[in-house]
């Protein structure tokens, strides 16, 4: 992707089932599940690069004896921060010719229960207190609670208001603290229910080892989750030892397990778990939407379905850019991407395969450009037979060896070059500076003969397109640059956990609004922006998405033709930009339907509100800008 994006977090879970000592024995190590964790979350490092926490819980501690700890830190070095403070804190501690009881005690970071969390804000919420995992203290263990997850929620105002209902004061407006404070206060609920239940049973003395070990974590989260509205995996560990993970019931975010009778461990993606644990594609399976897995203090592992599986909404966009491509799955999804836009990029270079080179934009797009490569190259064996049985057996030596030679013409053409610091503050240097971020292969074309096709994951927002990609592809003067995207046109935000929230980052939006003025038809912007004003103090349940009016005058055709022209006004040569269909997107990733950046069909009713804000504040903006 030329523009990066930030996007969801990832989340790593381990709960060890035996005592350490039996790790000690078979893995000669008390760290087994330190290291598990650390492996899990370096092997996602992809998912969040602005900062990382770990929690460990112990389960055997006792009174004045430590339980909790936590590490975090902030920056694209914060797991390898975290993991060296856990390390030299543990190797303070000589430990290696001690038995499991006085490392159960003594070695901190060391014990059964284990939550990592890698962070990609999607907002302006910045710094450590915003990094997972959060902590509730008290004194009593079960009433601790651990929470960190990859959700963001659409209904903030919704889950503040039900909190301060309670009587809580949140100290902050933010999804995270209030969803712990909601699950918190819960679970001090729960609590109080199981004491005054075994005391009026007769109980009596310390009744806590009872109420720990009867803790009904799947009856919080349904009663909870009831009011959630968003793409969420939710996870928690309690002071007492419980564990859960939950899935959205639209299965938007991403969530696999793998247990066997020593481990049990949760990540954000199949094949960091396939790595780490050593096992094949068989032996992880995906949390169902809805569904939570919950594992005791006890080690008992149960999964229990919390709310309704609704309609199947698993997010496109995480198969075509922001998941690992060595997913055995994704992979072949990413390279069907590319092959099934072949007939489009045929029909825009004239079908001339001998004098057109095929690339891609580095580095996510290269699976895209293997199909898009395989796809040209069937095509030229058919191309190929066609040629032969045309000319039966009257072609002479020169002629056949001319046919069976024709090839595909690929080539690394861009490269990424170093990232260049802009501290020059002159905006005509800055651009320029800019501009040279990608290089090129010189030599790799025939100048003002060859096409030129370049492939990128998807194109969001152009910036970099516009700034740098055209122009140094443009330097080797080919006769065409035709710019193919494996994903549809982004038209409409996310707010699922993807830093896509307003309108006028994209291109496909800003090129849409060009049309309408060039056929004099602004005015659907202000009836669209009377309709969303009209509703905005509906309930959510209530609201329809008006934004998808914008659209609906022009073809994907008509976009894509004035977003090239946008793109390319310093750029000689013509530029075509081919978009994958909504149609082709679902035939190559037919198991995760979520297309909302592409269709505007948001699979929760707080989407349709949120992109109705979403447009408000890009007119009212508009008009402010207007009015100075």
């Amino acid at each position: 992707m030329l523009d990066p994006l930030k996007h969801e977090c990832g989340i790593a879970l381990v709960r060890l089932l035996k005592p350490l000592s039996y790790y000690k024995e078979k893995y000669g190590t008390y760290l087994y599940g330190l290291n598990k964790l650390m492996l899990l979350m370096e092997k996602q490092h992809n998912r969040g690069q602005e900062g990382a926490g770990l929690s460990c819980v112990k389960l055997h501690a006792q009174p004045a004896e430590e339980y909790i700890y936590r590490e975090r830190a902030l920056g694209t070095g914060a797991i390898q921060e975290i993991f060296g403070k856990v390390q030299k804190t543990i190797s303070e501690t000589p430990y290696q010719d001690k038995d499991s009881e006085w490392v159960e005690k003594h070695l901190p970071f060391v014990g059964e229960v284990y939550m990592g969390h890698l962070r990609y804000s999607t907002t302006d919420k910045q710094g450590l207190s915003y990094v997972h995992p959060f902590l509730r203290r008290s004194n009593w263990r079960s009433q601790n609670l651990l929470l960190c997850g990859n959700f963001t929620m659409t209904n903030v105002d919704e889950l503040f208001n039900y909190v301060v209902a309670q009587g809580q004061h949140p100290r902050y407006y933010a999804d995270t603290f209030i969803i712990l404070e909601q699950l918190g206060y819960a679970l001090d609920m729960e609590n109080r229910r199981l004491g005054d239940m075994y005391r009026e049973e007769g109980h009596t003395g310390v009744i806590n080892n009872l109420i720990e070990d009867n803790l009904d974590i799947a009856g919080i989260l349904r009663r909870e989750s009831a009011i959630w509205d968003g793409g969420y995996v939710m996870c928690g560990q309690i002071g007492s030892g419980d564990m859960f993970a939950m899935r959205d019931p639209h299965g938007i975010r991403p969530a696999f397990y793998y247990r066997n009778d020593e481990i049990v461990v949760v990540a954000s993606e199949r094949p960091v778990i396939q790595t780490a644990m050593n096992i094949g594609i068989e032996e992880v399976y995906e949390l169902s939407p809805g569904e939570s897995i919950i594992i005791t203090k006890n080690g008992e592992v149960t999964f229990e379905q919390i709310l309704e599986p609704a309609k199947n909404e698993a997010c496109s966009f995480e198969r075509i850019y922001f998941s690992r491509g060595s997913d055995y799955d994704i992979y072949n999804e990413r390279k069907m991407l590319g092959k099934q836009l072949t007939d489009a990029i045929l029909k825009s270079i004239d079908y001339d395969l001998t004098h057109t080179v095929f690339s891609f934009i580095p580095n996510t797009s290269e699976v895209a450009y293997y199909g898009m490569v395989e796809g040209m190259t069937e095509h030229l064996i058919a191309e190929k037979i066609r040629l032969i049985k045309s000319g039966r057996n009257k072609l002479s030596e020169e002629e056949l060896y001319r046919i069976l030679k024709m090839h595909i013409r690929t080539e690394k053409v861009a490269i990424k070059d170093i990232k260049l610091r802009t501290f020059i503050s002159e905006t005509n240097t800055r651009n320029d500076l800019a501009a040279h971020v990608y290089d090129i292969t010189y030599g790799t074309i025939t100048p003002y003969v060859d096409n030129l096709v370049i492939i990128d994951d998807s194109i969001v927002r152009g910036t970099t397109l516009k700034q740098s990609i055209l122009k140094i592809l443009s330097r080797l003067h080919p006769k065409k640059i035709v710019i193919v995207s494996s994903s549809p046109q982004v038209l409409y935000p996310d707010f699922y956990g993807i830093d896509m929230s307003n309108m006028d980052e994209f291109i496909a939006f800003r090129a849409t609004v060009e049309l309408l003025k060039e056929r004099g038809m602004e005015s659907l912007i202000d009836d669209v922006y009377a309709k969303s004003i009209a509703q905005r103090n509906l309930p959510k349940e209530e609201i329809v998405n008006y934004v998808q009016e914008i659209y609906a005058p022009f073809t994907m055709e008509e976009i894509s033709a004035k977003i090239s022209e946008m793109l390319t006004e310093d750029i000689e040569c013509p530029v075509d930009i081919v978009y994958q269909s909504i149609e082709g997107l679902h035939r190559a990733i037919p198991n995760h339907p979520g297309d909302w950046y592409f269709s505007g069909n948001y699979p929760t009713a707080g989407g349709n509100r949120l992109v109705n804000e979403a447009f408000i504040r890009y007119v009212e903006k508009r008009n402010a800008a207007k009015q100075k």
